[in-house]
């Protein structure tokens, strides 16, 4: 099932969400990414998170938005839209959207998280195939970085050990998706900001037509108070694809910067 390539970028980025108020991450967030293939430049992308309204609720929604610029504009032209409506208690997704144009390829879908009706799991409601059932807390593919940023980091950085795998279920494409982190390292990320102290994780890839190897993506997260996605490395048979940190503003915490 084709997924999207802005959001493989990102993806191949556990138990239930906490309830308590998000912590490492606030509305006005806002990171700005470049996109680059070998010394080319081929998109950029925005991750950013606001207040808004869903159902007569306050809620915060995020919005990743990714799209080809220059010459890979004018030979693939790409703009992938995610967008998540989360309840700013627990995290969990309330309704997303996915809206992808690559070429000539369109795919759009919404989908409805109902965490209430059922105690022991969620009900899925999307446009395109029906009524699902999945288990509860399912995240969809924008909520589950904020979850590993929120709840998962804050606990486990002073344990991870290498090759320690990390797992979260969530719902993308209206099928179950299980993203699968392994830590790597603490590294030092060159940034157009400065050098950042960043973990090092690689998410599980399948190997085949499109990735290398299992470990054909890596994630580096500021090692602050932020937990901020700063890069990540996608490696392809035809080469290597990079996004790299741009600009950010509105985080929690100042990001630890070594000019």
């Amino acid at each position: 099932m084709k997924k999207g390539f802005i959001v493989s970028i990102f993806l191949s980025l556990a138990s239930l969400p906490g309830i308590s108020q998000p912590t490492v991450y606030k509305p006005g967030e806002t990171i700005r990414y470049n996109i680059s293939y070998g010394i080319i430049s081929a998109g950029e992308a925005t991750m950013e998170i606001k207040e808004s309204r869903y159902n007569g609720k306050t809620v915060w929604h995020s919005k990743l938005t990714g799209k080809t610029t220059g010459m890979a504009d004018a030979v693939f032209k790409v703009l992938d839209i995610y967008e998540s409506y989360m309840d700013p208690e627990t995290g969990l997704p309330l309704f997303t959207i996915r809206n992808i144009s690559e070429g000539r390829y369109r795919k759009y879908n919404e989908v409805i998280f109902d965490h209430e009706t059922r105690s022991d799991s969620t009900i899925l409601i999307s446009d395109l195939t029906g009524t699902h059932i999945a288990e509860k807390g399912i995240l969809d593919i924008i909520s589950c970085f904020y979850h590993f940023r929120n709840n998962i980091m804050p606990v486990r950085k002073n344990y991870l050990r290498r090759g320690e795998m990390i797992t979260i279920m969530t719902w993308f494409a209206d099928e179950l998706y299980p993203i699968k982190l392994k830590y790597v390292e603490t590294e030092e990320v060159k940034t157009k900001a400065g050098r950042i102290n960043c973990y090092k994780f690689n998410p599980v890839t399948e190997k085949g037509r499109l990735f290398k190897s299992e470990e054909a993506v890596s994630f580096w997260f500021s090692a602050d108070g932020n937990f901020l996605p700063v890069k990540i490395r996608f490696d392809i048979f035809v080469g290597a694809f990079i996004v790299e940190m741009a600009s950010y503003e509105g985080t929690v915490f100042p990001l630890e910067i070594k000019k």
